[in-house]
């Protein structure tokens, strides 16, 4: 493998095409595509300034680095790519791409990041500011995640989230095959027009969440008490532990809870109509 160390590099395209290449305490500087299709690609220790610098790259370890705010769309339409103990301050991140694996990785601004991405492991990421990240993207597992990006996970498949502390507005719409584990979730709208969505052991707050939702399941789940409006036109199958404060107009299935503090349900009720709500009895 060839190495270059504690080397600069700008303008356009200054390492294209290269294979089986390890940078090291390099940085890249204002310009475009400095390693754009190339393969079996280290960088470690390095510097990214300027536009595009990882398109089309297949097979890529990216450590200890740091995208710069120029670094902009830094990785698209690549694959099989390896990020440990990494820095992005750059926006629109990892597009069209396939067969990610991060580690210790923060994105200060997670605008439109992960776009059209299949096959991604997570563990340890922080997203800060922008809007819709994860948007089409599938087949996706997360273990530890901080997030206070708006419209998370919109229009995903098959994912899996475990530890995460979401904070954010209509996350998870209109998703398909979505399961969380020991999650806090903070925001308004979870959840509207999901298919199979499941929540196990998390924390739920925020107005009107979970509505429109289709086979939706709650396994001993919590409500803080600003979850109003819970379950319109849903189809579920809920256990809440503690209170939920309102409920209104659930299609189909059974919501139990320890305390209920109202239910709402009216005229504009959709059929079937047939939610069996209780109240457990704990004696």
């Amino acid at each position: 493998m060839k190495e270059i160390h504690n080397a600069e590099f700008g303008g356009e395209r200054p390492l294209f095409a290269s294979k089986d290449l390890h940078i090291e305490n390099v940085t890249i500087r204002e310009g475009e595509s400095a390693l754009k299709e190339c393969s079996n690609i280290e960088a470690v220790n390095c510097r990214f300034e300027g536009n595009y610098p990882f398109w089309h790259v297949h097979g890529f370890t990216v450590q200890d680095c740091y995208f710069a705010v120029g670094g902009r769309s830094a990785l698209w339409y690549s694959d099989n790519l390896k990020m440990i103990r990494t820095v992005i301050d750059a926006p629109k991140m990892f597009r069209e791409m396939h067969d990610i694996e991060l580690e210790d990785v923060v994105i200060n601004d997670a605008d439109e990041i992960f776009w059209r991405c299949r096959n991604i492991s997570i563990r340890n990421l922080r997203l800060h500011g922008g809007t819709y990240p994860f948007m089409f993207s599938e087949n996706i597992r997360v273990d530890g995640l901080e997030s206070d990006s708006k419209y998370v996970f919109q229009y995903v498949k098959n994912v899996e989230i475990h530890n995460a502390r979401i904070t954010t507005k209509d996350a998870f719409w209109e998703v398909e095959n979505v399961t969380i584990y020991d999650s806090e979730l903070n925001g308004e709208y979870l959840g509207w027009h999901s298919r199979n969505l499941r929540l196990v052991n998390c924390h739920i707050s925020g107005e009107q969440p979970l509505c429109y939702a289709h086979d939706l399941i709650l396994e001993n789940c919590t409500f803080d008490p600003s979850c109003d409006r819970a379950f319109e036109y849903t189809t579920l199958n809920a256990d809440i532990r503690g209170s939920i404060t309102n409920i209104k107009n659930p299609m189909s299935g059974h919501i139990v809870a320890d305390a209920i503090g109202e239910v709402t349900i009216d005229e504009n009720i959709k059929a079937p109509a047939d939610c069996i709500i209780t109240v457990r009895d704990n004696g």
